[in-house]
């Protein structure tokens, strides 16, 4: 009998993403982030304040974010333009509770008329449930366990931990 390697354990090639939100609003998008690996290391990063569709901010106090900010910077389909040639040749996107950004990139890609990847998706939150045994697994949590340098919030920051995540996690499972 073979056995077929997984996505995560044979170095992977993915792309890992985080945005952050003006306000409840999925496609409110006010900044992004997307982290390349290829062969299990990170080979390129992009990060971008985003003019999101309203002056409504309601988040400001989580992210800093403000609309003094960003009312200069890109729009989504600019700012994801840019960021999506960073997806060109990866297995997945993998993003810590995928849920959140996979709504957040879906529902934006609607809302502007742009395409949106088709790749799978994969979730470092619940790939650190399976990997380690924590009592938090919210990304501060798991950074710090790892020793993963965290400005959560800050998109960059947030992509560079999901990936260093995907990265270690990958190692183990490799090794079981």
């Amino acid at each position: 009998m073979t056995h077929r390697r997984s996505r995560l354990d044979r170095g992977p090639t993915f792309a890992a993403i985080d945005f952050e939100t003006a306000n409840n609003e999925r496609s409110s998008v006010c900044a992004l982030a997307v982290v390349r690996v290829h062969r299990g290391r990170v080979v390129r990063r992009f990060s971008s304040l985003v003019r999101p569709p309203t002056r409504t901010f309601r988040f400001t106090r989580i992210h800093g974010i403000r609309w003094e900010d960003v009312c200069d910077a890109p729009r989504f389909p600019v700012a994801w333009a840019r960021a999506a040639r960073l997806l060109k040749g990866v297995d997945f996107i993998a993003a810590h509770n995928v849920g959140f950004d996979r709504s957040v990139l879906m529902r934006s890609c609607e809302r502007f008329g742009v395409a949106p990847p088709d790749l799978p998706f994969e979730c470092s939150l619940k790939l650190a449930r399976r990997t380690w045994d924590l009592p938090n697994h919210r990304l501060p949590a798991v950074a710090e366990h790892l020793g993963i340098p965290l400005n959560h919030h800050h998109a960059a920051s947030d992509a560079e931990a999901c990936a260093q995540i995907v990265l270690r996690a990958s190692k183990l499972l490799a090794r079981a």
